[in-house]
């Protein structure tokens, strides 16, 4: 019995280990590609400075914008087929696609390329289900906010990767580079993760069927819409962070180099702190945790508009990282809870969307509010949400969990 239980155990550690590096490896693959697109597209044959401004916020949203469509569809099919041959078909698809980005021969097949990669993906929603639905109540937690700093920090750390690829070997090397790295995720995975699953032979559940099973509705859309904040917030910078940069430094000799670090540096801190936050939430509960972290979050956003220099910027930035990393991992493992195991690769399917969709949603809040009011607003608009946020979950999730 106890070998058995070392065998498990030893099952579910391994498969977190190479499906943190995919998700980690498809981060870097979502978003590596924002420092150098407007090159690139120059590059392809787009001089005019307009277009080729229009057309790079098409090629980055567009791929957030598919795949936050083709998520859950994808997270049915892992509860229909099995994870592992999701993780499989996603890796190797991206693998694929992104590679062939490096000959695009125009603009317009490059951002076909990019529509296609968020139809392809999916490994993310493969992973969480994974993870989720073969790790023991006990590490729950930890596995979860383990494998959340995995795509977190892929697509926080890809901008500062993309641009140090670019300015050590090229532009086309971004896109083969990244393309051999999932590779890599795609052999991994097929030669060490280990899944057990039993397909249900019966017929698929309609969204509607779906939605009436779960015994949680009100509690898994607080949570869902949760995490569409937390990723609104990390992304609303981005779009504005080398216009910041440039009005905070005397020398402008390293902003991209300085810009990059200001944005990734809070994958960083979230690599550091969410493993230990995940381990927390099962102690105390995951719904004190989320609720701290976006009051957290919410507050550090305020003093990022009155910097003085990137560097207070960087410090501030990090410390959002840390308060940021127990968000991710506790709302997955309160979803977990809630959610049937049957269903639970639609679940998630629908949670990784709603991330998506605040990936794309941050770039543009983040843009039209500097545009039409200032970039001081982004940081105070942004901690507005995390607060309202916060209200929200106490009423809704905090004070229901905290009574049981």
């Amino acid at each position: 019995m106890k070998i058995g239980r070392n065998r498990l155990m030893k099952i579910w550690k391994r498969n977190l280990l190479v499906c943190w590096f995919g998700m980690f490896v498809t981060g870097i693959g979502m978003s590596q590609i924002a420092p150098v697109l407007p090159l690139y597209i120059q590059q392809l044959g787009v001089n005019d400075t307009k277009l080729i401004s229009e057309l790079s916020g098409i090629a980055f949203g567009s791929t957030f914008i598919i795949s936050a469509i083709f998520s859950p569809i994808w997270g049915q099919a892992a509860d229909k087929f099995g994870r592992k041959p999701m993780l499989l078909r996603a890796s190797l698809g991206m693998s694929i696609v992104i590679a062939c980005m490096g000959f695009a021969p125009n603009v317009y097949v490059f951002i076909g390329l990019r529509l296609l990669q968020g139809a392809i993906t999916g490994y993310s929603t493969a992973c969480t289900t994974l993870i989720a639905t073969q790790t023991d109540k006990e590490h729950a937690g930890y596995a979860l906010g383990t494998l959340s700093t995995a795509s977190i920090a892929g697509s926080l750390i890809g901008p500062t990767i993309g641009g140090f690829i670019e300015d050590m070997f090229g532009l086309k090397p971004v896109f083969f580079i990244t393309g051999a790295l999932l590779l890599v995720a795609f052999i991994i995975t097929a030669l060490f993760v280990k899944e057990s699953f039993t397909r249900e032979n019966k017929k698929p559940s309609s969204a509607r069927d779906i939605w009436n099973s779960l015994p949680e509705k009100r509690l898994t859309i607080v949570l869902s819409v949760t995490l569409f904040v937390i990723t609104l917030a990390l992304y609303t910078i981005e779009p504005i962070i080398t216009i910041y940069v440039t009005q905070l430094s005397k020398d402008t000799s390293h902003v991209a180099l300085i810009s990059g670090l200001a944005f990734s540096v809070s994958g960083l801190a979230n690599i550091i702190v969410a493993p230990s936050l995940g381990k927390l939430s099962d102690k105390i509960g995951a719904h004190k945790v989320i609720l701290a972290s976006l009051v957290a979050a919410g507050l550090i956003f305020i003093p990022q508009a009155f910097v003085k220099n990137p560097w207070q910027l960087m410090v501030l930035r990090f410390l959002l990282g840390l308060t940021l990393g127990g968000l991710n991992p506790s709302v997955n493992t309160l979803i977990k809870k809630i959610t049937p195991t049957s269903i639970t690769g639609r679940i998630f399917g629908f949670t990784v969307s709603a991330g998506y969709l605040g990936v794309f949603g941050g770039s543009i809040l983040g843009g039209q509010v500097a545009a039409r009011f200032g970039i001081n607003y982004v940081f105070f608009i942004t901690s507005a949400l995390l607060l309202l946020n916060a209200v929200w979950v106490y009423f809704k999730v905090y004070k229901k969990l905290n009574v049981n």
